[in-house]
């Protein structure tokens, strides 16, 4: 049975106390109001992942994830880091391949692929992002890009190695926006998603894959986006800032 999950991606936002005084706003939340069995995960800029870790240790829900990781184990590599430092400090998950990594930091398939493996090596669980931009959808090259992109990075990982991934869907026309895919829209890709990995792995490891909607979710929405059979939850970002409603996306299932 695949996870159900909603990751909150803090991006680089919030001073170290106000880092602090959101988690445990989250996490207080989280041990009083939910209820269902939902993965939360949070991922806050790197300075405090060990002081929001030590947090949430007593919150068997909750879950500590980076933004980002090196593709290298160590070196001369100035302000990267490593999977391995990730996961000293109590890291469980990655967030890999996010469409602002691809834009700014010109991020490429190969260079993904071998992030994903290092997460991997470490006993991480790696959320890979993908998702079109608007010319694309547009275009109606939606899938092929999306296909793509699964392909270029995804397709040389062994089942064995696949089956720790996490996938999220992001429409990058709909980030930061305030455009949302429908839950029709939103479905079909996911359905497309799980297709594509069954034809690169298999069918059961394409239907325990969670894969998760990151696309301006809010608490507005995301009861509908979750009903949907192949969204599995979300990742979110903007609402993820915000205690009362992230804690209500969480709640939605």
């Amino acid at each position: 049975m695949r996870k159900r999950i909603v990751a909150g991606n803090w991006k680089m936002n919030k001073t170290y106390e106000e880092a602090l005084s959101l988690v445990s706003e989250i996490d207080n939340m989280v041990k009083d109001e939910v209820n269902g069995d939902v993965t939360v995960i949070v991922a806050p800029p790197f300075p405090y992942l060990q002081s929001v870790g030590k947090l949430t240790q007593g919150n068997d829900r909750m879950f500590l994830a980076a933004q980002n990781v090196s593709e290298h184990e160590s070196g001369a590599f100035t302000g990267e880091v490593s999977a391995a430092m990730l996961k000293s400090v109590g890291v469980e998950y990655i967030i890999i391949g996010h469409s602002e990594r691809r834009m700014y930091h010109h991020e490429d398939a190969q260079t993904l692929y071998k992030k994903l493996k290092a997460a991997i090596a470490q006993g991480m669980t790696p959320i890979f992002c993908c998702g079109e931009p608007l010319e694309e959808r547009d275009a109606d090259r939606h899938f092929d890009y999306v296909g793509k992109q699964l392909h270029d990075s995804l397709s040389y990982l062994s089942n064995e190695e696949f089956d720790q991934v996490v996938v999220a869907y992001e429409p990058i026309w709909a980030i930061g926006t305030g455009r949302t895919a429908s839950s029709q829209q939103a479905q079909e890709m996911h359905a497309y998603i799980r297709e594509q990995l069954s034809r690169m792995f298999d069918a059961e490891a394409a239907f325990n894959t969670s894969i998760l909607y990151g696309g301006s979710c809010n608490p507005g929405n995301a009861r509908e986006l979750f009903s949907q059979e192949d969204v599995d939850g979300g990742l979110i970002g903007g609402a993820s800032l915000k205690s009362r409603d992230f804690t209500d996306i969480i709640k939605s299932f």
